[in-house]
């Protein structure tokens, strides 16, 4: 062992960690962290026209449809609407829909509660049809020549929630085609994102008819707007069933038939996830249903489910009750909604971390009423926690800085013979009592929970536009002015300065280049997560500090020497 050792470790926890994480992020299929790599170039979004445009589902059981009928498994083009399609607008307090009448599409949907990730004047869109994005919820029938999302719809229902009123509904009712009408009631709630839709299959005919229903999420392979290059978020198809859980799905594997998903279950749902924002299709559970992800054109792609309708007899009618959530990824709202529908809010691997430490955040958030603050107070009570752990990493670094004169001396002497330089070296570190891996085993037990609440931090939607003081408006958006990672830099390099120099100067070197080029990334950082950072770098100096003057080790700062 060489003194050197501890020095090694600080520089792999400190920039090589994030290296090994996104290598660890990459090895699991999931998209790089820190440091993402291009992606192929993107085909521009197809235009509005395609967006209902569907091929057979990828399932080994199906048959090709054709354009007559639609075969069980299969979910069809469907014939072209006789007339001009008509668009209704509707709106809650907290939504903005806008409903095309072929086949009672939702086509856009408006936050009127969160700002655009790019222009804070504007509200956020998530589902859009348009010559810059194809995002929509698309529900039909197959089995026979049935109603489809391309068959034209009548409306009825009123448009706007009044005041005093809770619910608004909303009625799309299909033509009799085969001798089925298709009934489709969407039900809105005041302050909600999850949307009741009912199906009603109504048979006129003379025979029974045994349909099933689809429900369809499509969406382009485009990047959200305003996504950073500096980390890197989730976005494509996720399935949730009881037996695999949670399954997050590529827009590549699809491309390349590589999709691996639960294709049967009586429970879960299929959703189409980014970065703090989601929709999603419930079933109740006990409805059996099957499950799809599938390419519907050129950069386009669907994911939903099919569930089959028992017999419908002449003169019957048959319901499927379902939800449609369209929303941000509250987690207390998600996991009221369905079970497992909270994982929208991805944590990775260190959820079992994450998710209490976003209680406690939350808790925190609920008593002192600002997000900044909240997160000033987590990392002094994770501190706290960790109080003796830093104490004895502390406590060893002290004493790796009050014996450093006695190491270089002998380092200086004994230069020209590494072998008895090793012997005097431990014998130094014998009779001192000194671990030089004492400061470092405190802090890799530390890691995976400050990993854990940088996900907390990143993936939390109720930073958005959420102040802090003064200048910070948006916790979620970089610093306006750098001011923040400015301030962590320079505490990264005082805590720099306090450490005990390593005795290598090309070690020398790197413990102070590393810090400056890991603050770089900072700058394009969310508020929030640098302000995280601060708090941990203010109070790790402050125990520090008080820890080398109570060991009798005078302040004093190691200068980088560069030469």
């Amino acid at each position: 062992m060489n003194d050197i050792r501890r020095t090694i470790l600080w520089v792999i926890f400190g920039f090589s960690m994030v290296l090994l994480w996104d290598a660890w992020q990459v090895h699991n299929g999931q998209k790089a962290t820190f440091f993402p790599k291009p992606g192929a170039a993107q085909v521009a979004a197809a235009p509005s026209g395609t967006a209902s445009t569907a091929n057979g589902v990828p399932t080994a059981s199906a048959p090709v449809a054709t354009a007559a009928a639609a075969t069980p498994g299969q979910v069809p083009a469907g014939p072209a609407t006789a007339s001009p399609s008509e668009q209704i607008e509707v709106s809650t307090d907290v939504l903005k829909l806008r409903f095309d009448t072929e086949g009672g599409t939702l086509t856009r949907s408006v936050f009127t509660q969160h700002n655009d990730m790019v222009d804070a004047k504007k509200p956020f869109v998530l589902l859009d049809q348009s010559s810059e994005r194809v995002y929509t919820a698309q529900t039909g029938l197959i089995g026979g020549n049935f109603p489809t999302h391309k068959s034209a719809m009548r409306f009825s229902g009123e448009k706007s929630l009044k005041d005093g009123q809770n619910e608004l509904t909303l009625r799309f009712e299909s033509d009799v085609q085969n001798g089925v009408k298709l009934v489709k009631t969407y039900t809105l709630q005041r302050g909600s994102y999850a949307i009741g839709v009912k199906h009603e299959v109504i048979n006129t005919g003379t025979a029974a008819v045994s349909p099933q229903l689809y429900l369809q999420l499509v969406r382009d392979g485009n990047k959200p707007a305003g996504e950073s290059s500096f980390y890197s978020t989730f976005t494509g198809p996720a399935v949730y069933t009881e037996a695999k859980k949670y399954n997050k799905v590529e827009f590549s594997d699809i491309e390349k038939n590589k999709a691996e998903i639960d294709k049967t279950s009586p429970n879960g749902y299929v959703a189409m996830v980014q970065h703090y924002f989601a929709s999603a299709w419930l079933l109740g559970e006990g409805i059996n249903r099957e499950n799809f992800v599938r390419k519907v054109d050129n950069n386009l792609y669907a994911v939903g489910m099919i569930t089959p309708l028992a017999d419908v007899a002449p003169g019957q009618s048959k319901s499927v009750s379902s939800q449609l959530f369209v929303g941000p990824q509250e987690e207390k709202v998600l996991e009221a909604l369905a079970p497992g529908l909270d994982l929208l809010k991805d944590y990775g691997w260190l959820a079992m971390l994450s998710k209490p430490l976003y209680w406690l955040l939350d808790k925190l958030f609920g008593f002192i009423q600002n997000w900044g603050w909240s997160i000033v107070a987590l990392v002094l009570l994770l501190k706290i926690a960790f109080y003796w752990l830093n104490a004895k990493a502390y406590s060893s670094m002290a004493k790796m800085k009050a014996i450093n004169p006695k190491i270089m001396e002998m380092r200086e002497r004994l230069k020209g013979d590494p072998q008895k330089m090793q012997q005097e070296m431990m014998k130094i570190y014998r009779e001192e009592k000194v671990n030089p891996m004492g400061g470092c085993f405190p802090i890799m037990i530390q890691i995976p929970v400050f990993i854990a609440l940088y996900w907390v931090l990143l993936s939390t939607v109720e930073m958005r536009n959420a102040p802090w003081v003064g200048w910070i408006h948006d916790l979620s958006a970089p610093d306006p002015f750098f001011i923040l990672p400015i301030v962590m830099t320079l505490t990264t390099l005082l805590q720099t300065a306090l450490n005990p120099a390593p005795p290598d100067p090309m070690q020398a070197k790197m413990m102070w280049i590393m810090p400056l080029v890991f603050s770089v990334m900072f700058f394009f950082f969310p508020a929030g997560l640098v302000l995280y950072w601060i708090t941990n770098n203010v109070l790790s100096i402050a125990q520090q500090w008080i820890i080398n003057t109570r060991m009798g080790v005078p302040p004093q700062f190691n200068l980088p020497k560069f030469k």
